[in-house]
């Protein structure tokens, strides 16, 4: 479930991205793969919490919308649960999407 808190300063978003322990099993890791750094596999890792959730915030433009996914533990590929919404993607399934 992410989370979203609008800066009154400027016209950015904070948005905490989580992946709940029943979703991940027994990952020894997780990224936050997305749109708007370019796919990469790596440069978004998750921290674990204490409770299994793997978690991680990113400040996001507003007025928009962004696309990601997780990727545990290099192989398998998960969406949010609780998505803003769902887009089909060149690979025959779908990717999650944040509104800002």
């Amino acid at each position: 479930m992410n989370k979203k808190k609008y800066l009154k300063t400027s016209p950015v978003c904070k948005v905490t991205f989580s992946l709940p322990k029943k979703a991940v099993a027994s990952a020894n890791n997780v990224h936050l793969v997305e749109d708007f750094n370019g796919w990469s596999e790596t440069s978004t890792p998750m921290q674990r919490l204490k409770n299994g959730t793997f978690t991680t915030a990113l400040v996001l433009q507003c007025n928009r919308q962004y696309q990601f996914r997780y990727l545990i533990n290099g192989q398998r590929w998960e969406n949010d649960w609780n998505a803003d919404k769902y887009v089909p993607n060149i690979y025959g399934s779908e990717n999650s999407l944040v509104v800002v």
